[in-house]
């Protein structure tokens, strides 16, 4: 499938001076390694019991493919209806921060090329809610919880542009979420493009999960620091169009920016099991908030 995140846009604002190249940061160049062999199933129905063992102790589980040609499209249809303010009210968009100035004059292709972030579209865009209750998804989620009922937790649209996509520096997403901290809290990205190593794909460090919660620190985001990170050996787990990566909510994961001419776009979902009950803010930073902790990076 063609990735369809338009090429002529990026050319033309970077034409106009809205935008300019941004070069890799040197700390990228060990954090995301270009080489790994992650462990795979061709299929959603594919995910049997060797597969489900095999995320609780290495914390992620990689899916070739899961979604048709004709659902990859609809859900990148659905973002860009949604960016395209297609859905009176809707403002949950978040923009690039070298486009931000400019966005307001940008035309509809211009804009689409320089979005980082969707999210809250439950029961907004039909297709992409229709995304979270795929059954096939629902299915391997709740045997991975062990037979729990998935609930919604958190929905989001991760895009990198082609050029000035940031990185998401490694982290754990249970120090984002406040839920008890024995909660087994499940992530699902999905592919809309081809997620590459050129234009960054996620990365993970298989079984950092077993280790725990971990200190987080504000550094370049909310996140682990790149000591303990480079230490760790990591994974990359590119993706094709309709691909999926399940991962543990305490695995350690991240994903470069992107300086290559292709976009990278992305459905990311958590799931909590129903019966999880909420916690306090304060709670959560009593474990991952490192400053608040004593602890420096």
């Amino acid at each position: 499938m063609v990735n369809k995140t338009n090429q002529g846009a990026t050319d033309s604002i970077k034409e106009k001076g809205f935008l300019a190249d941004a070069p890799v940061d040197e700390h990228e160049r060990d954090l995301y390694p270009l080489d790994g062999d992650a462990h795979r199933i061709d299929t959603l129905e594919a995910v049997d019991d060797d597969a489900i063992r095999f995320f609780h102790e290495y914390g992620y589980l990689a899916v070739d493919s899961g979604l048709s040609d004709e659902e990859v499209e609809g859900c990148q249809q659905g973002i860009n209806d949604l960016i395209d303010g297609k859905y009176e009210g809707f403002r949950s968009v978040m923009v690039e921060a070298g486009a931000r100035e400019a966005y307001p004059n940008m035309d509809v292709e211009e804009r689409r090329s320089v979005v980082r972030k969707v999210f809250n579209f439950v029961d907004v865009e039909p297709r992409l809610t229709s995304l979270t209750t795929h059954s096939g998804i629902l299915d391997v989620v709740r045997r991975l919880m062990g037979g729990i009922e998935p609930r919604m937790l958190q929905d989001m649209a991760l895009l990198k542009p082609a050029r000035i996509g940031r990185e998401k520096a490694w982290h754990q997403d249970m120090a984002y979420f406040d839920v008890p901290i024995e909660t087994t809290v499940v992530g699902v990205w999905i592919a809309l493009d081809a997620a590459t190593l050129k234009n960054g794909c996620l990365h993970v460090v298989p079984g950092s999960h077993k280790a725990g919660p971990h200190p987080h620190f504000k550094v370049r985001d909310w996140q682990i620091c790149d000591t303990v990170v480079r230490t760790e050996g990591s994974l990359p787990v590119p993706l094709q169009p309709g691909g999926f990566l399940f991962w543990h909510g305490l695995t350690h994961h991240g994903s470069p920016s992107n300086r290559s001419d292709q976009g990278r776009r992305g459905i990311q979902l958590h799931y909590q099991p129903e019966n999880t009950v909420k916690t306090s803010k304060d709670t959560r930073l009593a474990v991952y908030g490192g400053e608040g902790l004593g602890m420096t990076c």
